[in-house]
């Protein structure tokens, strides 16, 4: 059986300038990941990840555990996240009033609550196709977009890489939630709901042959479950 190992980013910079670079917690997340691999034995066949800096910048603290004569991770945009700036600008100009929410500056998003709130209102928007972005919606992309890009990026790995092979993928939770559909024939809505629970640098397992896919681990933080590393435990 040959396997890919997907690994959620550390904590991106939530309310910064940029969302798109680690945090210093993040940054720590992904060191102690890649020591506690490492502590293990463990090494892997090959190292993919997305372009996005978090997810680079994560995989930068991987390579390490990549056999020596395998080539340098490679980037794919396939395991990018979807973004989440036009499906909730598109969503608070059609629903948000409606529906209970008043946002006068992009600030009061910084709230990390009220943030999750409207996210998770503006997903099942979006995975019902009832979204409708305007020209200044850049970047949007539909669902059944993003489903068929995650789709078969994993697809194209599992073809790719046989023999017992294990793969290293550092990528995003939205991606991770796809991958498992893809396995497990999940539906939409229980798709999104996962999305939700997937921790930063947390590991998920699928194993795959003999035309057949297995999920063998998810979510796992066993890297920082101790008690000097609790504390580092996030989700955003």
């Amino acid at each position: 059986m040959s396997e890919l190992i997907l690994v959620r980013h550390g904590q991106a910079s939530f309310g910064a300038d940029s969302y798109d670079k680690l945090s210093e917690t993040g940054m720590r997340q992904v060191v102690i990941l890649a020591d506690h691999l490492q502590g293990l034995g463990e090494q892997f066949d090959a190292l993919y990840s997305g372009d996005l800096l978090r997810q680079k910048e994560t995989a930068e603290a991987l390579l390490p555990l990549v056999q020596p004569e395998s080539p340098e991770w490679q980037i794919d945009s396939a395991f990018n996240e979807y973004e989440s700036d036009p499906l909730i600008s598109s969503y608070l100009r059609e629903y948000g009033l409606r529906e209970g929410f008043v946002v006068e500056s992009r600030e009061q998003l910084n709230d990390r609550r009220l943030f999750q709130k409207i996210f998770e209102a503006a997903t099942s928007k979006w995975i019902e196709g009832r979204l409708n972005p305007d020209a200044s919606d850049t970047g949007f992309e539909p669902w059944s977009d993003f489903q068929e890009r995650v789709h078969g990026a994993v697809d194209k790995l599992m073809q790719h890489h046989q023999g017992g092979s294990r793969v290293l993928i550092s990528t995003s939770g939205g991606v991770i939630a796809l991958a498992l559909q893809r396995v497990l024939d999940l539906p939409d809505n229980q798709t999104i709901a996962t999305n939700w629970m997937v921790n930063n640098s947390s590991i998920t397992r699928i194993r795959y042959g003999g035309g057949r896919a297995s999920l063998s681990q998810f979510n796992s933080l066993t890297h920082l479950e101790n008690v000097r590393h609790r504390e580092l435990i996030t989700y955003r």
